[in-house]
């Protein structure tokens, strides 16, 4: 493996421990303000977050299209669902069981597919086979009981799935930092349109939230974001994935250690045959032997 190579997985690490620690933040924020404002104002900041790179962008002429508009919309639209079940489910469980219900949208992802015709092959079943007993184990528990913010994290999953068909669509046809920026915006106002109706906040509660919001909305959204394009320039998409599916991992070890939240024997091997799912869903074995094959030489 050459430096760059080197260089580009270690920023993608950077971003996994980032988007891992994120659901820890996000959960402190709860116990300030209530969880469709905190999502308003997260994707505001990133919104925001993202201006310097349009300016930049826009030196070459104009990134913002019809199609990105409304597309940018729909995208805020499905967002602004799977968030918000997102947030409001990490009132109810722990940041790493979060960020592994959440992570379960890359099996999810090949199921909704055959709704619109997407072949689904053989290793993709075989990482859901392995996947689902791990979900079980890892929600159920001990007393075999569906905890209400497991639930609702796993609502927001399907949504999370939903949200990357619909990218997968969308990106190959416009700037990625534009349909971005009107997807963290609308998504905001959306929020903001639930809060005002659900929610009774003021603005001295996002005070009190100040720095998860500032770390979920700068750090997770703008730097997290602008770290994953500069290492997938270089690391290979095999290396990328699977990267980045250690948030999950991160969102544990972050959590034992500012939340104190701990989980039991059981709910581990839960965790570890979801992420074996995820990954021999998204790379197959023959993928995955050929990345270790990389790795040592």
């Amino acid at each position: 493996m050459n430096q760059r190579t080197f260089l580009a997985d270690g920023l993608l690490l950077l971003v996994a421990f980032i988007w891992g620690s994120a659901f820890v933040a996000q959960r402190l924020g709860m116990n300030h303000i209530e969880p469709w404002a905190f999502n308003g104002i997260r994707f505001l900041i990133g919104s925001f977050a993202l201006i310097p790179f349009l300016l930049f962008q826009r030196r070459r002429g104009s990134v913002f299209t019809r199609l990105t508009w409304l597309g940018g919309i729909a995208l805020g639209l499905v967002m602004m669902l799977a968030s918000g079940f997102q947030q409001i489910g990490l009132i109810y469980t722990t940041a790493g069981k979060a960020a592994f219900i959440t992570c379960l949208y890359i099996v999810l992802v090949p199921i909704l597919g055959l709704l619109v015709g997407n072949k689904t092959g053989r290793d993709t079943w075989l990482g859901i086979v392995i996947a689902l007993p791990g979900l079980g184990f890892l929600t159920l528990g001990d007393d075999l009981v569906l905890n209400y913010g497991d639930m609702l994290e796993m609502i927001g999953a399907l949504f999370w799935a939903a949200h990357l068909l619909l990218i997968a669509r969308l990106a190959p046809r416009n700037n990625v930092i534009a349909l971005a920026f009107v997807q963290f915006l609308s998504c905001s106002l959306f929020s903001f349109g639930v809060a005002s109706v659900t929610e009774n906040w003021a603005w001295s509660q996002a005070e009190a939230a100040l720095m998860p919001l500032l770390y979920v909305g700068i750090v997770s959204t703008g730097v997290g974001y602008t770290l994953q394009i500069i290492g997938q320039k270089t690391a290979p998409v095999a290396h990328a994935s699977i990267i980045l599916s250690l948030e999950t991992v991160f969102a544990v070890i972050v959590g034992y250690l500012f939340l104190n939240e701990t989980l039991s024997g059981i709910a581990m091997l839960g965790c570890v045959l979801m992420l074996a799912g995820m990954v021999v869903s998204q790379f197959g074995l023959h993928g995955i032997r050929r990345f270790f094959q990389q790795k040592a030489g």
